[in-house]
């Protein structure tokens, strides 16, 4: 069986409050976009499951990967068989796109259709919600309004088809305590549903990522990024998560050409165009 996983923006991000046990508090949309991860999944050759990882580098070994965590968690629930895995990663890890997340998400979805297992998504999300905060949308990889640490979810009402993406990884690392660090929690001037019920145009101005603030001025290049994405004729950029990449939102009718321009500024960059749906 083989399978996609695919990569996450955030529409907004706004740390709200800092809690008790350390967390945050935190109010964003997630929404699906195609730059995807292969996956596949077969019976096992030998008598232990094993993952493969191909594609980019993943900077953690393959026993503490989110895919064999997803695994054993799903174990745990309904015994499993041996499988095979095999993971070619083309979304870039440390870039806010929840690609690893996604992984995870997509071996409980792969398994449970391959071993005939028949759970609801519903039960999934919940399995998945023990793999980390944000697995559980890429169980239903629809839009999705997100509160708590990220993992209360909401279907969001948002249509993005009149547009497509452009999302810029430059050479940058932000660690989750960096970003964090430099963040002062602060309930938004306006709800985030309300915000993103505007106009997309009007999003410039009244859809925020919290981290921007305290990463830009030490890591300029990927500031940087975004002023070229608006120059580029963006209707909309932000910093996805917290960090390194930066998407911007273009007119679908600038699609045929936006990746030979992407291509010609940002030479040393991952960069991904696709259309939105």
């Amino acid at each position: 069986m083989i399978l996609f996983p695919n990569a996450k923006i955030n529409l907004g991000l706004y740390i709200t409050r800092r809690r008790d046990d350390g967390y945050h508090d935190l109010s964003t949309c997630f929404y699906p976009v195609k730059w995807r991860d292969i996956l596949e999944i077969v019976p096992a050759h030998g008598d232990t499951t094993t993952l493969t990882v191909t594609g980019r580098k993943v900077e953690c070994e393959p026993e503490k990967n989110l895919v064999m965590k997803a695994y054993r968690a799903l174990d745990s629930v309904v015994p499993l068989p041996p499988v095979d895995i095999y993971l070619h990663k083309v979304i870039p890890d440390g870039a806010g796109l929840g690609g690893g997340s996604a992984d995870a998400a997509f071996t409980l979805l792969g398994l449970n259709e391959l071993l005939q297992l028949e759970l609801p998504k519903e039960r999934l999300a919940s399995i998945a919600s023990t793999v980390g905060a944000d697995c559980p949308f890429f169980i239903y990889n629809t839009p999705m309004l997100a509160t708590g640490i990220g993992d209360i979810f909401t279907p969001a009402d948002i249509d993005l088809s009149d547009y497509c993406i452009a999302i810029v990884k430059p050479h940058a690392s932000v660690s989750t305590r960096e970003a964090y660090s430099g963040v002062t929690p602060r309930l938004p001037s306006m709800p985030l549903d309300m915000a993103l019920a505007m106009p997309v145009e009007s999003w410039r101005d009244n859809v925020a990522n919290d981290f921007e603030e305290s990463i830009f001025p030490s890591h300029p290049e990927i500031s940087e990024v975004k002023s070229m994405l608006y120059d580029l004729g963006a209707v909309y950029a932000s910093m996805s998560g917290s960090g390194a990449s930066v998407f911007g939102l273009f007119p679908a009718s600038r699609g045929d050409i936006l990746a030979d321009e992407l291509n010609r500024l940002f030479t040393v960059c991952d960069i991904h165009c696709s259309p939105l749906v």
